[in-house]
């Protein structure tokens, strides 16, 4: 073979397998295929029912057979803007409970009831059993409002978004931001979550289905996820015109050196 276009055929292939690498490292969950789902399913954890914490805000609603009976245990609707106000219809305004520092929230009749740390379901029941003194049967119902996460970094939409508390994954609220664009580090996210008044710190890989197994694979209030840029980033953002420098400078050198070569062998 030629020289010249063995030198050729070797370039090629090496863009070929360089781009092959990048195409790899754009994908997620490279070896999903070689997991067995039985293995994963024997480690996989559902989401579980969020627990109340500190800042939340609820809406609360009594219900019961005899409306008249719950009448004092449900804030009352406003037709004005005022604090702890919730949009409800064109014609007026729900009001919602904030939990405080301490866990608890000011109950109607009631007075204060300690929420932190009960599921939703949890604390229906314990507000049924103390409304129930008073009303027969009564139907609790409650309802997060504002549970947001936060996504930074290497997404097509960085922002804070509102999500579900029942039931948002890492991959739910990647998806809400637009996904990661081709800079983002896949395996590599930092989540940020505060956890009894301590922050915790998390890495976690897209690439490997072990994600699906993570106990933070599902989201809580206030988590913050973010994707870190690779190093293309940093050179596409930052350094750039100074790589397009040098290449400028060496082509010139390398035409020069050309020139002096060919004038030298006549």
């Amino acid at each position: 073979m030629n020289y010249k276009l063995h030198v050729w055929v070797v370039a090629l292939l090496g863009i070929l397998l360089s781009s092959c690498v990048a195409q790899r490292k754009m994908s997620y969950f490279h070896d999903i295929d070689k997991v067995s789902a039985d293995s994963i399913n024997a480690e996989y954890k559902p989401s579980k029912e969020p627990q109340i914490r500190e800042g939340d805000k609820l809406v609360i609603l009594v219900s019961a057979l005899d409306p008249e009976a719950v009448v004092p245990f449900n804030l009352p609707v406003v037709s004005n803007m005022e604090p702890n106000i919730l949009e409800a219809t064109s014609t007026g305004k729900v009001q919602y409970y904030t939990v405080d520092n301490a866990g608890d929230i000011m109950f109607p009749v009631i007075g204060k009831v300690h929420l932190a740390g009960l599921s939703k379901s949890e604390a229906t029941e314990l507000l049924q059993q103390k409304i129930g003194a008073s009303v027969n049967n009564p139907l609790v119902t409650i309802n997060f409002i504002g549970y947001s996460v936060t996504v930074m970094g290497e997404v097509n939409a960085p922002g804070r978004y509102v999500v579900s508390p029942e039931r948002t994954s890492v991959l739910d609220a990647l998806a809400q931001a637009g996904d990661l664009t081709i800079y983002g580090k896949r395996n590599n996210i930092l989540l940020t979550r505060e956890n009894n008044g301590k922050l915790e710190f998390v890495r976690l890989n897209l690439n490997s289905p072990d994600i699906f197994k993570s106990p933070y694979f599902y989201l809580q209030q206030n988590d913050v996820l973010y994707v870190e840029p690779t190093n293309a980033r940093a050179v596409s953002s930052q350094n750039l015109p100074l790589y397009l420098s040098m290449v400028t400078t060496l082509a010139s050198m390398a035409t020069v050196i050309v020139s002096v070569v060919n004038t030298t062998k006549k």
